[in-house]
């Protein structure tokens, strides 16, 4: 039986993964921090089928005894301070987390086994104020924040440990990807949920910030499918994954509002304080490489994407949740 280790189990992507791996027959363990308050909502149905750790990317120790004793043939590390907002306010510990704990994970399996496969969750984030539309694996990074900074050194320390040491490690530069998992902090989390209490009539306006702004969205739980393929191929490589079209903030607010049979200029309002510092303009990616080495291709569109979410949060509602 092939065992694998995830960190960040508890978020959207690791339990989308969890699935995805026990489905494939896999020994599922995850890594968790220890918390005084725990949330497993995700992965309430797999828990029983999956094996939880305490480790912490801040603590090598923790990395290098998780390691030894879960023995993994792959290790996903989805684990980050990944609300992008949150890094302006906490620059440090992001950096900490992002960009240092992608460092103490890649000296863990230097250490324990070399043989370990490996898979750094990247971000479109890293392109920033973009230099071509698409972005492609060569595409020059220009992070626009203290998470895209952070997540350009993981991108970098994974491709140097791979090439110093001849650790398969590979990094996916996932562009935006969404599900009803997704945590409302996230502006489509935070669209389609307001639109559920509008709907329902518990609120009556949604507040946001830049509706110009362009995202390439897909859906969480085909993207985790691409993690893996890149760990099945003979030899470690980066990959751009994404569905190669754009949708503003505003096209998303309007599809969701359409779906619950709602007029979205009646309810949202602009406002200044959603504003980021350094805005990320247009993220679209050529994800051409994935499509023909991995043969990977998403399965969820856009309309559907936010169709789910709206439907999702809707029933969510209903049922007192």
């Amino acid at each position: 039986m092939k065992v694998a280790l995830i960190t960040g189990i508890t978020g959207q992507d690791g339990s989308y993964l969890a699935e995805f791996l026990l489905d494939k027959g896999y020994k599922v363990h995850g890594m968790v921090r220890r918390s005084s308050t725990e949330t497993f909502e995700r992965i309430a149905h797999v828990k029983d089928r999956v094996t939880l750790h305490q480790a912490d990317l801040l603590d090598q120790l923790s990395l290098i005894n998780l390691v030894k004793k879960v023995k993994p043939g792959e290790i996903y590390n989805l684990a980050a301070m990944s609300f992008v907002p949150t890094s302006w306010t906490q620059p440090v510990l992001t950096g900490e987390f992002t960009a240092l704990g992608v460092t103490r994970m890649l000296e863990t399996i230097r250490l324990v086994n070399p043989a370990i496969r490996f898979y750094q969750a990247s971000s479109s984030e890293m392109y920033g104020k973009v230099r071509e539309v698409p972005q492609n694996e060569k595409t020059p990074f220009h992070p626009r924040s203290p998470y895209g900074v952070a997540k350009v050194y993981g991108h970098y320390i994974t491709v140097n440990y791979r090439e110093s040491y001849g650790i398969f490690s590979c990094s996916g530069i996932l562009f935006n990807h969404e599900s009803p998992r997704r945590g409302k902090e996230f502006v489509t989390r935070k669209i389609t949920d307001a639109v559920a209490r509008i709907k329902m009539g518990l609120a009556a306006e949604l507040r946001l910030g830049n509706l110009d702004a362009e995202r390439d969205w897909g859906f969480a739980g085909d993207y985790v499918r691409a993690m893996w393929l890149m760990l099945q191929q003979d030899k470690p490589d980066d990959y751009v994954v994404g569905t190669g079209k754009a949708h503003s903030v505003g096209q998303f607010v309007q599809k969701a509002f359409a779906a619950a049979g709602l007029d979205w200029r009646k309810h949202v309002v602009t406002d200044k304080a959603f504003i980021r510092p350094a805005e990320v303009d247009s993220l679209v990616a050529d994800a051409s490489k994935a499509r023909k080495t991995l043969r990977w291709r998403p399965a969820v569109d856009f309309d559907a994407l936010v169709e789910m979410m709206v439907a999702a949060d809707m029933d969510r509602l209903r049922k007192g949740q």
